[in-house]
């Protein structure tokens, strides 16, 4: 696999679906639909996935591509397959608190080597380089010409004093009693999968998420993660967490910096 030519896709696509998705999110009011599962969608989602969806079509005909707006791609089995958030965190979008982002991923015998988040409202580009290794960009963000990067990595946790985040839309008891096992010195909430890339960078060293999620609301931002020095494994048991299972659903998961004590359920 190219992945140097994966990365330009990847970000290219992440941009440019950023650029309109700002477009409709300042726009004075947008189209907002329930969907089947009760969950929101603009037409900023629809938008989005229209051009991520053609620029890796195209860049990548082989590979499967699995989508959130696009329910037949969910019957599809695969192990190595490009997967697409094209607007995570569709509850802040809507309640236009900025912790919205798109995700693009490769996930490759399981597991998500390569991926792009994107925050347009907050300003903040993560990736995995060509290598495998997770950066940040600094803005404005040009669509042909990259700017300057720096490369991340996760912090060496205290664990008398760790840095937690939590989602802010799905957070519940069940994640509170979880957290209260450590000993915390900060617990931020944060919106869609940026939350992975804050224990990437070292602002959080743990976030556990005891609730519902999909492949592509996890894939990018654990992509990341991974190519920080960071770890995804499944609540339960502390097993890997892996990709491509049965309609792309996850199971309970804790993303966490080396280091931290990890208490088992």
């Amino acid at each position: 696999m190219d992945y140097d030519r994966m990365m330009r896709v990847f970000r290219a696509a992440a941009i440019e679906a950023g650029d309109r998705i700002m477009e409709i999110y300042g726009a004075e009011d947008f189209e907002v639909r329930a969907k089947s599962d009760a969950s929101p969608v603009t037409e900023a989602d629809e938008a989005a996935d229209a051009l991520i969806s053609a620029r890796l079509r195209v860049a990548f005909p082989d590979l499967p591509l699995v989508t959130e707006e696009q329910a037949d791609s969910h019957d599809q089995s695969a192990a190595t397959f490009l997967i697409v958030d094209p607007l995570d965190g569709t509850k802040e979008f809507v309640q236009r608190r900025g912790d919205f982002t798109v995700n693009i991923a490769f996930v490759e015998a399981g597991v998500p080597v390569r991926g792009v988040v994107y925050a347009p409202a907050k300003g903040r580009l993560f990736y995995t380089d060509a290598e495998g290794n997770s950066v940040e960009e600094d803005g404005p963000f040009d669509i042909e010409k990259t700017g300057s990067v720096r490369p991340i990595r996760v912090g060496k946790p205290d664990n008398a004093a760790l840095y937690v985040v939590a989602s802010k839309s799905h957070r519940d008891a069940a994640t509170d009693a979880y957290i209260a096992h450590y000993g915390v010195a900060d617990l931020k909430s944060a919106g869609s999968s940026l939350k992975f890339c804050l224990v990437a960078t070292g602002e959080a060293d743990l976030y556990p998420r005891l609730g519902r999620t999909m492949e592509w609301d996890t894939a990018a931002g654990d992509a990341v993660l991974r190519g920080a020095g960071g770890h995804v494994i499944r609540f339960e048991d502390h097993a890997p967490f892996t990709y491509g299972k049965p309609g792309f659903a996850n199971g309970f998961f804790i993303a966490h910096a080396p280091g931290v004590a990890l208490v088992k359920p």
